[in-house]
């Protein structure tokens, strides 16, 4: 099993920490579900201004907020405005690597959705793995 994307929030700006809270990330429901992020599921977070990368789960906020507040330690790792990459993932054999069709959004500076691009993985005419980035409407 190999670890892969599954989907991604990029560049979404830090709109809150709240370091006495007891833990993860508090997301807009609306932006994980249009990129596939479930409620206690982990994700990687790494932070554009800093470099700092860390792991926590995440939890529900305000629906249409466009809320993205690290809790409790991770509050440490982030200023507010900072641009984010929150990413989940999932374990995939190489045979599934075509089938997985991961969500990428990416944002303006007041967290609304810029873009919804996709990763496709496929293979040419000599059966080689190929990476396509795909922009959608």
């Amino acid at each position: 099993m190999r670890k892969v994307v599954r989907g991604k929030l990029h560049g979404i700006r830090v709109t809150g920490a709240d370091l006495e809270y007891h833990g993860s990330i508090t997301l807009d429901p609306d932006h994980c579900e249009a990129a596939g992020i479930l409620p206690m599921e982990f994700v990687d977070i790494w932070n554009k201004n800093s470099g700092a990368r860390i792991s926590t789960y995440v939890i529900y906020g305000l629906r249409g907020s466009r809320c993205c507040i690290l809790n409790g330690a991770a509050a440490r790792t982030c200023q507010r405005g900072d641009e984010v990459i929150i990413c989940n993932s999932a374990y995939v054999t190489e045979k599934e690597i075509e089938e997985i069709k991961p969500v990428v959004l990416t944002f303006n500076p007041d967290n609304s959705i810029n873009e919804r691009l996709g990763y496709s993985v496929s293979r040419d005419e000599q059966n080689r793995l190929t990476f396509d980035i795909l922009k959608f409407d």
